[in-house]
Parts: C-alpha cells; sequence; structure tokens
C-alpha cells in the first residue's frame, strides 16, 4: 500500500471509528510513519536503530545477506509489512528449511493479526497507527513473504491484469526504479531477476512490482509458494475489507467493542458512502491521496495536513533522556520495538531463526539487544 490508503484513507477509517480529528491525525500520521522509520532515519535522531520498521532502497542495496543481515531484513519485513499467516502451517513433501519459509507467507485474518491489535490495546495513538499500518497491509501484500525467497516468491511471466470490461491484458515488466508506472499501457517496474536464493531482489513482492500497492488492480499470476499454479488477486476488494476492518479494529481499540475477531468488518460504518468509497478504490491512477484527503475533510470538516516526514524529528531531538519517550516519535518508536519483540517472538517459537533468537524476559531475565530494554522497563514501571 502507499500513502493514499495508508495516511489518508487510515484517516478517514480512525474518524468513522469514533476518533477525533487531531486523534485520527495522529493515527495516521503513525500509519504512514511505517514506511519511513528506516535506520538511516534513526541514526540522524540518534534513536534506537532497532526501532526501524522499514529499509529505504539504498538500505537495501547495502543490506548483507549472511544469517544476521537476513534475519535483520526479516525481523523488520515479517514484522511490519507481510505479517505471516500461519507459523504452524504443513506443506506436504517438502524441507524443512522450504516449510520455515513457507509459514511467513502473508495473508489477512491469521492469528497474529489479533495478537498486532490486542498488543495496541490501551497504548498509544502512536500503537494504534503503527497497527492499522501492519493490518492493512495483510491484505494488499497477500502472498508474499518478509524475508528473502526465491522459492517462495518469484513469479512467473503468466501475469495478466484483468480490465474492467472484462478481457485481459498481458502485464509486461521493466526494471527502471526511477521511471513511474505506465498504467495505460500496462507496463510496470519489478525487481530483477536473480537465482540466488536470498537475493534481496526475491523479497516480498519485488517480483511482482507495484501491482499490490494499487487499490484498482486486478490480476492473475502464478507464485512459485503455490507450485506455479494461477492466483486470481482482486484490489478494489481487499482493500475495501481492510478499510472496514481497521474501523471494526480501531472501535474495539477505543473501546465501543469488547474483542477484536478475526473476519469482522464494520459495514454499517460506510453506510452512504460505500459507493464513494469503491469509486475511489476502482479509480485507475499512480496514487489516490487526493481522492482519501477530500473524503476525509468532507466528513470531519476539517483540513487534513499533507504529510512530512520532518514534522516531529525537532521534538524529539531537542527532548533530554527519558523525556524521548513521551514525545511522538519516542511513542512510536517504542510501538515499534513492541510489535517487532512480539513477532520475533512468535516466530522464534514456532521453531524458526529466520527472524533471529528471543528470549522471554520475565522468564530469563533480558539478554537482548539494548534497544529493547526500554520495552523490559516500561513494563517493570507499568507494574510497581
Amino acid at each position: 500500500m502507499q500513502e493514499d490508503f495508508h495516511y489518508y484513507a487510515t484517516y478517514c477509517a480512525a474518524f468513522l471509528a469514533g476518533y477525533s480529528h487531531e486523534e485520527s491525525l495522529c493515527i495516521s500520521y503513525s500509519a504512514q510513519f511505517v514506511d519511513l522509520c528506516s535506520a538511516s532515519l534513526l541514526a540522524k535522531l540518534r534513536a534506537p536503530k532497532s526501532a526501524a520498521t522499514t529499509q529505504l532502497s539504498m538500505e537495501m542495496a547495502d543490506a548483507r545477506t549472511d544469517l544476521p543481515g537476513l534475519q535483520n531484513i526479516t525481523r523488520i519485513w515479517a514484522s511490519f509489512h507481510f505479517l505471516p499467516y500461519d507459523l504452524n502451517a504443513e506443506k506436504k513433501g517438502v524441507s524443512r528449511r522450504y516449510r520455515r519459509k513457507y509459514r511467513l507467507i502473508c495473508h489477512p485474518n491469521g492469528s497474529l493479526v489479533e495478537d498486532t491489535v490486542r498488543l495496541a490495546k490501551g497504548g498509544s495513538l502512536q500503537s494504534v497507527g503503527l497497527a492499522m499500518h501492519v493490518l492493512a497491509d495483510t491484505w494488499a501484500h497477500s502472498n508474499f513473504a518478509g524475508t528473502p525467497s526465491l522459492v517462495i516468491n518469484n513469479t512467473d511471466s503468466h501475469f495478466y491484469e484483468l480490465m474492467p470490461d472484462g478481457t485481459e491484458r498481458a502485464v509486461r515488466f521493466r526494471h527502471n526504479p526511477i521511471g513511474p508506472d505506465d498504467l495505460e499501457n500496462g507496463i510496470y517496474t519489478n525487481s530483477i531477476y536473480q537465482m540466488g536464493e536470498n537475493s534481496i531482489m526475491n523479497l516480498g513482492h519485488g517480483r511482482a512490482g507495484h501491482l499490490p500497492d494499487y487499490s484498482f488492480l486486478r490480476y492473475k499470476y502464478l507464485p512459485a509458494w503455490d507450485g506455479y499454479r494461477e492466483i486470481i488477486k482482486d484490489n478494489p476488494s481487499d482493500y475495501l475489507h481492510a478499510f472496514c476492518q481497521m474501523i471494526e479494529a480501531m472501535k474495539y481499540l477505543r473501546g465501543e467493542r469488547d474483542s477484536f475477531v478475526r473476519e469482522r468488518y464494520d459495514w454499517a460504518a460506510i453506510q452512504g458512502l460505500e459507493d464513494e468509497i469503491r469509486e475511489i478504490l476502482n479509480r485507475r491512477q499512480n496514487n489516490a491521496c487526493a481522492d482519501w484527503k477530500a473524503l476525509g475533510e468532507k466528513l470531519s470538516g476539517q483540513e487534513i495536513e499533507d504529510f512530512s516526514v520532518e514534522t516531529y524529528q525537532q521534538e524529539y531531538l531537542e527532548a533530554a533522556g527519558k523525556d524521548k519517550d513521551a514525545t511522538f516519535l519516542g511513542k512510536f518508536f517504542l510501538a515499534a520495538l513492541a510489535q517487532k519483540s512480539m513477532v520475533t517472538n512468535k516466530i522464534y517459537k514456532s521453531g524458526s531463526l529466520l527472524a533471529g533468537y528471543s528470549v522471554d524476559f520475565w522468564e530469563k531475565g533480558f539478554r537482548g539487544i539494548k534497544d529493547f530494554r526500554k520495552l523490559v522497563d516500561q513494563v517493570r514501571d507499568s507494574r510497581k
């Protein structure tokens, strides 16, 4: 997904869930910030580098693909963008190594979605926004895994866009990372085919380009993990489900719902708006920021300021010591550390080291990366 959904559509969902204009801005900013909180930015802010929720293109170009490097990549991408659906999934006739990667494939409505939403319960608005990014991406990034893998994430040349008039059009891929996708002619940028199993080019939906990130697209293709059998992806439907599931989740986080239940969507919240939302989702355009912004401003009657990665940086830099944790970005970093710790621990407990080691502090004492000590201190303080 892109800024149009993570920022503006998330604002709309938050407002429909009952949050105020100011609260909705905080939530939507945090949801979009997940795509920008890189190690480079954290170094600039002198913030804990383990709070990274993404890796920029320039960082990926230099990323190590030895075991520690691959574990770091998986911790980031599986925790925030390709949440695993079933860490106990079985597949007959495959090696244990393959099965462990297979278990990282992302789909909506897995148990980790529940864990992600419940982790944000009672937390900051930043944790709500972060959780909404993760939830939404389970719909857009379905069928791909947040770890480099040719045998899981590769696609075949059998790739067709399903056009609104009922016809099919072959998707043509190119490798121009700085050129915009040509929507009119069906020419899209994807990652270069690399035979290496752990090549960065085989991370997530790189081999499918930005097709999963466009709400209007319907397409069919052959994923490697399913034996190159055809899958149809209906983004407009998936994005609408994601939107209504976010409303449902945020009503739970606000206390309006007693529980968060998978496969429950608040269709009632969009009564009178469904046609307009479907029109936005189906409109063929590189991004839908203007459309979602207009809808959000109509809902709240307030201006939605444009997203800027610089907005809260000075506040964080000027705060002293532990006061940093109380700033906007400080709260986001704590939420990011908590989410990454939770997902890493779940992957580790499934018997896989793809995301590295994880130790339960309350069972064995603190033995982890010092950045995560913040979480331990936070929990300890809350228990006093």
